[in-house]
C-alpha cells in the first residue's frame, strides 16, 4: 500500500494462511507462535490451482479459487483475465527478475541483520494467499470507511467480504498478531488500474515490519535508561501523539538508514537518495524514498513510523516500529531498464533468458526486444446515465485483447449541448510482444470489444 501519494489511486477476521516452513527455516515455528497465529499455518505454494476459474457470474453462484468456494454477490467483479494470474507467483519462479530482486532483498536482510544464535532476524513470507478478508485489507490498516481506495471500482472483489489484496500490508496485522516483530512479506497484489506500459492489473510488492522494545531502541544511547517510547502529548508533524520525539527519531533514523543500505546494495555505491515528507493512513511520519538514477529522481518506495493504534490493536502495545514497502515491477523496470510491464509475463525465451544468471548480485544489462508494429484503433461511444467507470472499461479491453493490448487512452470527452450526454473516444494500441499483428486479427478482437462494450457496459456505440 506503500505508494507515492500523487500515484495513489483514488482507491486491509480471517487470518491469512502462514507460512510454516518459512518460519521453521529462521527458528520460530514455535508451537505457542503457531497457536497465536490461530492455527492458519496452510502455505498454498505446493498446491495445486486445479482446474480453471469459473468467470464471474451473478449473485447465486460462485466462483472456485485456490480450493475454496466463494459466493458471489453485488461487490463480485473479477475477471476470467485477472482469475488466470492467481498462482503464478512469478516472484517465486526462479532467474525470473522479480525472483531475483526479491532474493538480492532477502539475501541482504539476512546478511546485515542477523538474530539471536546465529539466525536471520527477518522472517520472509512470499506464498501467503492473496485471497484476504475486507478487514485485513482496510480496516487493520486504519483506512476510514470513506477512503478513496476502498473503491469497488479499484479493487478486485471476490464478494462484499473477500477480495484479492491490493497490497502485502493486508498482512501486518496477522504477522504481528502471531507475535513477530520483524519480517518481510512478499506476493502478487491487485487493482483495476489504467492501462499502459507501466501499469497492470497484477504486479508484486515486498514490504517490511520491525518493532522495537524499549531495551532495544535506546542500548548504546547516552542516559538511554531515562528515555521512554511513549508519551501522552498532541499529535505533530514530526511525531504521533503517543511517542516520545527521542523514540520517533530513532525509529525514524534506523528505517532510513535500512532503506539506503538496502538501495546501495542493489543499485551500486555513490547513490543520492533523498526524502519526501507525504500521508499514509497507516504510518505517521511518512516519507517517499527518492533516488537519483542515471541523473533522474525517482520515487522507489513509502515508508514510516508505524500507527501506534495499529501495533497496540496486534497485541504489541510494548513496542513500536517503522515499515516500509515498494513495488517488484517499478524497482525491475528502473534497475533493468525493461520498458513494459507486460514483459515480466512474457514467455519469451529472449527475455527470460537475460536473468539466468549464477549468482544473484551479478549484473544484467537488459537487452531491448526487438519492436514489432503496432495496430491502432479508436472506439468512440456515449456512457450511460449511471454506472460507469473507467476502470470498467479498461477490464473489459484487458479481458478480450489480453495482453496485445499495450495502451489505452482517453483522447476526447464531449458534452452534447443539448441532451448533457458524455462520448468518451479511447484510442487502444495493439501490440504483440513477440510477433507482428495484422490489422484483420485485431479488428476482430477490437469488434468484440465494441459489442462487449454495449452489451455489459451499456454504452451506445458511435461506431
Amino acid at each position: 500500500m506503500f505508494l507515492c501519494v500523487t500515484q495513489y489511486r483514488e482507491r486491509v477476521k480471517e487470518a491469512a494462511a502462514m507460512v510454516c516452513w518459512a518460519l521453521r527455516r529462521v527458528g520460530l515455528a514455535r508451537a505457542h507462535l503457531a497457536r497465536k497465529a490461530s492455527g492458519v499455518c496452510r502455505g498454498h505454494e505446493h498446491q495445486p490451482l486445479g482446474p480453471r476459474p469459473a468467470a464471474p457470474g451473478a449473485p447465486g453462484s460462485a466462483v472456485e479459487l485456490l480450493g475454496k468456494s466463494y459466493p458471489q454477490d453485488d461487490y463480485s467483479n473479477l475477471t476470467r483475465k485477472v482469475l488466470s494470474k492467481v498462482g503464478r507467483n512469478l516472484h517465486n519462479q526462479p532467474q525470473h527478475p522479480l525472483w531475483l530482486l526479491k532474493e538480492r532483498v532477502k539475501q541482504h536482510f539476512y546478511a546485515q541483520y542477523p538474530g539471536r544464535a546465529g539466525t536471520p532476524l527477518f522472517s520472509v513470507y512470499d506464498d501467503l494467499s492473496p485471497v484476504v478478508t475486507t478487514w485485513q485489507n482496510f480496516d487493520s490498516l486504519l483506512i476510514p470507511a470513506d477512503h478513496p481506495s476502498r473503491k469497488k471500482g479499484d479493487n478486485y472483489f471476490l464478494n462484499a467480504t473477500h477480495m484479492l489484496r491490493a497490497h502485502t500490508s493486508a498482512h501486518q496485522w496477522d504477522l504481528l498478531r502471531a507475535g513477530l516483530d520483524a519480517f518481510l512479506v512478499v506476493g502478487d497484489v491487485y487493482r483495476r488500474d489504467q492501462i499502459d506500459a507501466q501499469h497492470y492489473p497484477v504486479f508484486h510488492q515486498l514490504e517490511a515490519v520491525r518493532l522495537f522494545s524499549r531495551h532495544q531502541l535506546f542500548a548504546g544511547i547516552k542516559d538511554g535508561e531515562n528515555l521512554q517510547l511513549f508519551e501522552q502529548s498532541s499529535r505533530s508533524a514530526h511525531k504521533q501523539e503517543t511517542h516520545t520525539l527521542e523514540a520517533t527519531k530513532l525509529v525514524e533514523f534506523d528505517l532510513k538508514q535500512t532503506l539506503t543500505r538496502l538501495m546501495t546494495h542493489i543499485f551500486g555505491d555513490g547513490l543520492d537518495v533523498r526524502w519526501v515528507d507525504c500521508y499514509f493512513p497507516f504510518t505517521h511520519p511518512s516519507f517517499e524514498m527518492e533516488i537519483n538514477f542515471h541523473g533522474e529522481w525517482l520515487e522507489v518506495l513509502g515508508c514510516g513510523v508505524m500507527e501506534q493504534q495499529l501495533v497496540n490493536s496486534a497485541g504489541a502495545q510494548d513496542r513500536m516500529g517503522w515499515a516500509f514497502g515498494l513495488g517488484l515491477e517499478r524497482l525491475a523496470m528502473i534497475l533493468y531498464d525493461i520498458p513494459d510491464i507486460r514483459l515480466f509475463w512474457s514467455q519469451d525465451e529472449r527475455f527470460l533468458k537475460q536473468f539466468r544468471v549464477p549468482d544473484i548480485n551479478q549484473k544484467v544489462t537488459f537487452q531491448p526486444l526487438s519492436k514489432y508494429p503496432a495496430v491502432i484503433n479508436d472506439i468512440s461511444f456515449w456512457l450511460p446515465r449511471e454506472n460507469y467507470t473507467e476502470n470498467d472499461f479498461y477490464d473489459l479491453v484487458r479481458t478480450i485483447g489480453g495482453d496485445l493490448v499495450e495502451k489505452v487512452d482517453l483522447i476526447d470527452k464531449f458534452e452534447h449541448p443539448k441532451t448533457h450526454r458524455t462520448s468518451h473516444c479511447y484510442r487502444i494500441t495493439y501490440r504483440h510482444m513477440e510477433r507482428t499483428l495484422s490489422q484483420r486479427e485485431v479488428g476482430g478482437i477490437h469488434q468484440a470489444v465494441q459489442e462487449a462494450a454495449v452489451r455489459q457496459l451499456g454504452v451506445e456505440g458511435r461506431f
